[in-house]
């Protein structure tokens, strides 16, 4: 099927093609006529399925169809997302799709200044997109208008969800004409979205492009058994030893995050991080650098990496397992896009045996176990120790109260509150890194 065939206007296919797009994605083939013909849709889809050019294309269409010349600009159609990565590259969409049709659209989200936002609302916009904290920051100052709102799309509902924006959605809903289309988007329907569904849509069409809650089949997902003292050894292992055009890594944490990335930078990796803590300028850096390939390992954390968009990513690898399953999903979705084969690869350490059995159970696989001899033989000699390998004397301990797990006190009661993925900064483990990488000598 082509796009022509969906009805779809020529300025619109013109925008669609001058990008490469001839054929409909499966959820845009059924979510654009159907939206078209202005019913309500409640979509699940996996990332990378093409859902935000789904909802996209029939908003322009639409908005342009019903434009009045001259007519003073208002919000006419409102879409939330998550995250302001993904906030941005939804908007980035609207404006690539609707290049030929004139209309405005605009992005708002927190972490920046305000000013350029304000000053856009005031020229006058058909489309906005926006993150719900900023978003009802300005509404409480008296800068956005709702009232001729006739599109509300949200999307990455289970995310917002995750993040407990669930509360300021509500507050927004309020605030949104009755009468509107609404399209929701989620990866994943547990009860809560399917009670937010009832209470915002209107007779909706479900759309499910795939079983909700699977894996892509096109990516190849692998684990390796390791302790958790020798991960940051493995990743660097791998990077160095196969070729991997582009990897992101996930952390659970903001402060692994960090470590992850000074280790591989030490070591000579192109590598930058992304997560909540780093300013909006400093991540819209480094996914420009990622995209752009002038680094090679993105890491990351679950929330920055939702709207995290990249066609050609060849690795995911998950530097520590998820704690819930269906994290592991949103995770390795970001590989195996467009038609690209993916590979994801997770690192397992004893502690996380549980949360390894809980995923292959959630996704009906066993992942198939990797074993790397030239890894296991440098470990076993010692000619590759790891950061966290080196013991702290105990006269280091009380001034360091979290240190790895090979200088834990073996008292359980200091054990239940020692969490090596929370660690606080301490000068310690950047001194032994320092030492480890100080030399530009390969160790493999």
């Amino acid at each position: 099927m082509k796009f022509k065939s969906l009805n779809i206007i020529e300025p619109i296919l013109k925008a669609l093609e001058s990008e490469g797009y001839t054929e409909p994605s499966p959820i845009q083939e059924q979510a654009i006529p159907v939206l078209l013909e202005g019913k309500d849709i409640l979509g699940s889809a996996q990332t990378g399925t093409g859902k935000t050019a789904a909802f996209a294309v029939p908003i322009i269409q639409k908005l342009h169809e019903n434009q009045i010349k001259h007519e003073t600009r208002y919000i006419k159609a409102l879409v939330l997302a998550p995250t302001r990565e993904l906030a941005s590259q939804i908007k980035d969409s609207f404006v690539t799709y609707g290049k030929h049709l004139g209309l405005r659209t605009a992005v708002i989200f927190g972490g920046v200044g305000q000013k350029p936002q304000t000053d856009a609302l005031h020229r006058g916009i058909d489309i906005l997109v926006a993150t719900p904290g900023r978003l009802l920051d300005l509404v409480n100052q008296g800068f956005i208008n709702f009232t001729k709102v006739q599109f509300f799309v949200l999307d990455e509902a289970d995310r917002m969800l995750d993040m407990g924006f669930v509360k300021d959605v509500e507050k927004i809903i309020k605030l949104i004409p009755k009468q509107r289309q609404t399209m929701l988007f989620s990866a994943t329907m547990p009860k809560e979205i399917i009670g937010l569904a009832n209470n915002i849509l209107n007779n909706p069409v479900r759309i499910a492009v795939k079983p909700v809650e699977t894996t892509l089949e096109v990516i190849e997902q692998s684990v390796y058994k390791v302790a958790k003292k020798d991960k940051v050894d493995l990743l660097i292992h791998l990077l160095k030893q196969n070729i991997i055009e582009s990897a992101l890594v996930f952390t659970r944490t903001k402060q692994w995050a960090n470590r992850v990335t000074k280790a591989l930078i030490q070591a000579g990796i192109n590598a930058e991080a992304i997560h909540g803590n780093k300013s909006q300028s400093a991540r819209e850096k480094a996914l420009k650098n990622f995209k752009t390939k002038q680094i090679t390992v993105l890491v990351a954390t679950d929330i920055a990496a939702r709207g995290i968009d990249i066609d050609e990513l060849s690795h995911v690898i998950n530097y520590d397992l998820p704690e819930v399953p269906e994290t592991y999903i949103h995770r390795i979705g970001r590989t195996g896009r467009a038609g690209f084969s993916g590979i994801a690869i997770s690192f397992c350490s004893p502690e996380e045996t549980k949360l390894l059995k809980d995923i292959e159970k959630h996704i009906h696989i066993n992942l198939h176990v990797n074993s790397d001899p030239i890894f296991a033989r440098t470990k076993s000699v010692g000619n590759h120790s790891s950061i966290h390998q080196h013991k702290t004397p105990s006269k280091h301990y009380e001034g360091h109260t979290s240190k790895s797990r090979s200088s834990i006190p073996t008292n359980p009661a200091a054990q239940k509150h020692q969490d090596p993925y929370h660690v606080k900064k301490n000068k310690y483990w950047d001194k032994k890194l320092k030492e480890k990488y100080k030399t530009k000598e390969k160790k493999y």
